[in-house]
């Protein structure tokens, strides 16, 4: 199995996508890519913009690493601050989001054996106001679900509320997003309930900082949603995802107009997508002054994004067959040999 590993990874080596760009003529801003360089960053599950600290993007590995949470600088690529967090050992994280307070909420939701641990843990800190290396002890909450364990790799705060979301990450199209209480304890076992059905493999998602967009993404596309609390999510449409190694975070930009994706690997990329038409939150569509295409709510235009019912195929964008076949194996191969070999880990009780 490993000589097919690496005889897969070989031969798709040479073919990578190209960088996700803005429709042409579209509103000028939209971020560059980048590629995540600190060594000690090589599985990057979560990620989340900065609304302090401009172009400022925290993220993390994913299970068995250093409880710490990197900012990475979006035009260098480099590291330029660490947060290390006391007082708890990472067993399978894998999102992080920023919080309505400014507090960044970090899930260490992971469950690699499909519903092994009684309980899973959300960690809280303030986003520090300087970028430097600081040791932090935060806010730790313990984690049920109403219908058992399971494995989950996104985390959602909304940006009004701060209710907190989890979506479950099921391979038989029988996922969803769930709802923790109205405020989360320190004290005994917050319960999260099942809340919106999704047939989506969800490796993260992320509200649109204005609270009117959820993404949900899994490794080869993602559904964007109209949310409004309290009400049952309208889907808008599949967005296109960049071809990536293992796709496992997404973000928005803080002016909502850019979803920034993100995959796990030594010397990841984070790639932006721009969003337009109906996909485009509601704050941002107000912004819109500028009468570029796509730039009012319910113009249903398509560029970067799927509308409803769009496979948002990587092979409709121009990419040939065998090449997105061959990315979708050397990542399922390399996903499931991961998962092989990774130890079970030390439950903390």
């Amino acid at each position: 199995m490993v000589l097919l590993v690496v005889s897969v990874l070989a031969g798709t080596a040479v073919v990578t996508a190209p960088p996700a760009v803005a429709e042409e003529g579209a509103g000028a801003g939209v971020p560059e890519e980048f590629t995540i360089e600190d060594p000690r960053i090589v599985e990057s599950s979560g990620l989340q913009a900065s609304h302090r600290h401009p172009n400022v993007y925290w993220t993390h590995n994913d299970s068995d690493y250093a409880p710490e949470i990197y900012a990475v600088d979006g035009t260098t690529g480099r590291t330029v601050a660490t947060v290390t967090l006391t007082g708890v050992e990472f067993r399978d994280v894998e999102a992080l989001h920023l919080g309505p307070d400014g507090d960044l909420w970090v899930g260490d939701i992971g469950d690699n054996f499909d519903g092994a641990w009684p309980h899973v843990w959300i960690y809280r800190f303030p986003e520090p106001q300087t970028l430097a290396d600081v040791t932090l002890t935060p806010t730790v909450y313990t984690v049920t679900w109403e219908d058992g364990p399971r494995d989950a790799e996104a985390l959602m705060v909304h940006p009004d509320s701060g209710r907190v979301y989890l979506a479950s990450k099921q391979r038989d199209g029988n996922g969803a997003v769930y709802i923790g209480p109205e405020e989360m304890s320190t004290e005994g076992t917050n319960v999260f309930t099942r809340y919106h059905d999704t047939d989506l493999w969800v490796t993260d998602g992320a509200f649109s900082p204005d609270g009117t967009r959820l993404v949900l993404r899994g490794y080869f596309n993602a559904e964007i949603f109209r949310w409004a609390e309290g009400e049952e999510p309208e889907s808008l449409g599949v967005v296109n995802v960049p071809l990536q190694p293992q796709g496992e975070s997404v973000t928005f930009t803080p002016d909502g107009r850019t979803l920034m994706f993100g995959s796990e690997g030594a010397m990841s990329r984070v790639q932006p997508v721009e969003l337009t038409g109906d996909r485009l939150p509601e704050e941002a569509a107000g912004r819109d002054t500028d009468g570029s295409p796509g730039a009012t709510p319910g113009t249903g235009t398509d560029d970067a994004v799927g509308g409803t019912g769009d496979t948002g195929s990587a092979a409709e964008e121009g990419f040939p067959t065998r090449t997105v076949l061959a990315v979708l194996a050397a990542t399922v191969l390399v996903v499931a040999l991961r998962r092989l070999f990774r130890g079970a880990g030390a439950s903390r009780g």
